[in-house]
């Protein structure tokens, strides 16, 4: 039914400029008079049946103190900010849908020409482990459960900075969901990932003892040795540092086990093993203080083996260790703020808080190679100019641990230490009776086999560590579906987390090889099914799509033909899912089909170039980030449909001649 109108609703302009102009001097109270927009009672969307513009509030602002008692409306001030400040796309979640018709209304009835804003709507991030509400995140602070709001363990930018999450880690994350109109969970996995994979490349590696036991090298005399060690062991000539090693060492606790388990690689009484490019110790004697825990292990080192292993000479597994002039510093050992992968996920009466994970935060007193508290010599290693205004650059790998970064209260007095990421993903199937560290929750004690932390290249990293539990139990019950689970990876490449995903289940195994049917690419095919086809369904139940195996095959073979553009197979994925088809089918009559020839996307390109003078000025004078702006105006033209390889080549030819013309 039509809205009914106010009886002010038809008051002449004038009197309301001048009632207006009073609201904003302070003559009325709070409550008494809103400013409204005229536009349409009978519109089917509420938001446009005369909506609030300015509302009276005489209330103290905190950057323009009592200047101000009018205040305009979200709607209202949305699109005219954007507007003023010349934004090009004002992107914003989909429960603003309906909220783009004023947005547009407004800006066609101030006057703003083409250019001017447009609003995009996409589903909004939802993370496993974790909640990215502000109104839950203000609970966090205000509620004390955490730190502020630069928490490491926040998703807040301020909180991923000072933990030491690289930029480029956020950035390949968010490659690598992309966005999408239909609203999804992500695996908080996949973040982890990226840290891991950005970090691999650009941590140096060192070594770190979270939990040091004294080790007294009896064969060796007072003085010290200077070992060089590589800062990235992979490279073949690279950057190093100097170890020291001495009469006394430490090495983590859990890498000794006096009744070692079957298998064991490390150090246990009478065995050897090798500190990592140092020597080959043997334990020989195990001292204990008066309440029978163990404090020290007396150990005798082979001098041929400094750094080799002599021709004949079996060494079962290394450890790392740090010398005789190793740092104490302060751990903080950070895992998932929340122990349940949906914190809103409890029963009636209950409250997100109740999820919070009790040991998101442990901290350890630990020991920490010497020259990562010397600012020049770590900011020579690390690339960059100084490090004593952003100690977070400070990221390293503490050998067989972590990535660690160090924290902005470090000093050279008091150092620590954040742990960005763990160098494995063991939420799949955590064991119960081991630390966040990785080892025995009983000192003294060997750790399980599933809870050992084995040197780099020694163990194989079981597919339990990183996977779930309710598929692995899945897959403990269908020998088939193990077999496809292994079949996966060994034969098709794909990852762990991949080939975990697709053996969840029968079905959605099934529904894979019958789309690798039709496009023999099982990484790209993988990556569809998983990020996309799962992500419009209820719950990601593929027997809910209704369309065939087959057709997201093909379609995935028509993107890598390069005849339709991601960015509108997803629109096509979005209907087959929905209602089925044949994907050339609704191409063709969409017209979908990807522009590519230099006739049919050089007038686009003109027009869009034209279109932006000053950008193209600016972008000639040294600001390459605006390939995006024109790429982005050219797929819109085109609706989605250009080849952006091509459209980037040609943008960049005619950015590089004199004029756009």
């Amino acid at each position: 039914e039509p809205g009914r109108p106010t009886p002010d609703r038809d008051r002449p302009a004038a009197e309301s400029l001048d009632l207006f102009r009073r609201m904003r001097a302070g003559e009325f109270a709070d409550g008494t008079l809103v400013l409204r927009g005229r536009i349409d009672l009978a519109s089917p969307n509420m938001i446009m049946r005369d909506p609030v513009f300015y509302r009276i509030r005489h209330a103290h602002h905190y950057r323009s103190g009592d200047a101000w008692c009018i205040y305009p409306l979200y709607d209202f001030a949305h699109c005219l900010e954007d507007a003023f400040e010349g934004v090009s796309h004002s992107l914003c979640t989909l429960e603003f849908d309906n909220n783009r018709e004023i947005y547009d209304w407004i800006l066609d009835h101030s006057g703003f020409s083409e250019p001017r804003p447009h609003q995009y709507e996409f589903a909004r991030l939802n993370l496993e482990y974790t909640v990215l509400s502000k109104r839950k995140l203000i609970r966090l602070v205000s509620e004390g459960h955490v730190g502020g709001w630069d928490d490491p363990r926040l998703p807040t930018i301020a909180g991923l900075r000072r933990r030491g999450v690289p930029p480029a880690a956020i950035r390949q994350f968010c490659d690598m969901i992309g966005v999408a109109k239909a609203d999804s969970v992500v695996d908080v996995g996949k973040l982890e990932f990226a840290m891991r994979d950005v970090l691999n490349e650009t941590a140096p590696r060192v070594m770190g003892v979270l939990d040091p036991l004294r080790v007294v090298i009896t064969s060796w005399g007072e003085a010290h040795q200077a070992i060089e060690a590589p800062l990235f062991p992979d490279r073949e000539a690279g950057p190093t540092r100097e170890l020291h090693f001495g009469s006394t060492v430490y090495i983590e606790r859990g890498d000794f086990a006096e009744a070692p388990p079957k298998g064991w690689k490390r150090l246990s009484p009478g065995e050897e093993v090798r500190l990592r490019h140092a020597y080959v110790i043997r334990c020989d004697e195990v001292v204990r203080d008066e309440r029978g825990e163990i404090v020290e292990l007396r150990c005798s080192h082979d001098p041929a083996t400094l750094g080799r292993n002599p021709e004949g000479r079996r060494v079962r597994g290394a450890i790392h260790w740090v010398g005789p002039d190793a740092v104490e510093a302060d751990v903080r050992l950070y895992d998932r703020l929340f122990a349940v992968a949906d914190p809103d996920d409890v029963p009636e009466g209950g409250d997100f808080t109740d999820h919070l994970n009790p040991d998101s935060l442990k901290k350890v007193r630990a020991r920490i190679e010497p020259w990562l508290l010397d600012d020049e010599a770590a900011a020579g290693v690390l690339g960059v100019d100084d490090l004593t205004g952003a100690p977070e650059e400070m990221r390293v790998q503490f050998e067989r641990l972590g990535y660690f970064s160090r924290d902005r209260d470090s000093s050279a007095a008091a150092p620590v230490f954040n742990r960005i990421v763990s160098l494995r993903d063991t939420w799949g199937a955590r064991a119960t009776a081991t630390d966040s560290v990785g080892h025995a929750a009983t000192p003294g004690h060997a750790p399980t086999d599933a809870a050992a932390a084995p040197a780099r290249g020694e163990i194989k990293q079981r597919p339990e560590d990183r996977v779930s539990d309710e598929r692995t139990a899945i897959r403990a019950a269908d020998p088939a579906l193990f077999a496809r689970f292994e079949h996966y990876q060994a034969e098709l490449g794909l990852s762990l987390e991949e080939a975990d995903v697709l053996t969840g289940s029968a079905a959605l195994a099934t529904f894979f090889e019958g789309a690798l049917a039709r496009h023999d690419d099982a990484a790209a095919v993988a990556a569809w099914i998983i990020n996309d086809v799962r992500a419009l369904l209820p719950d990601g139940d593929i027997g809910a799509a209704r369309c065939e195996a087959e057709a997201v095959g093909q379609l995935a073979a028509l993107v890598a033909a390069n005849r339709v553009s991601r960015r509108a197979a997803k629109d096509v994925l979005g209907e087959l899912v929905a209602k089925g088809g044949d994907p050339a089918a609704i191409i063709e009559r969409d017209g979908l089909e990807t522009v590519g020839g230099r006739e049919a996307l050089l007038p686009v390109v003109d027009e869009v170039l034209a279109a932006f003078p000053d950008k193209v000025e600016a972008w000639r004078a040294g600001n390459a980030n605006l390939i995006g702006l024109f790429m982005g105006q050219v797929m819109q033209r085109t609706g989605g449909t250009a080849d952006p390889a091509s459209v980037r080549e040609l943008l960049l030819e005619r950015l590089s001649q004199g004029s756009s013309a």
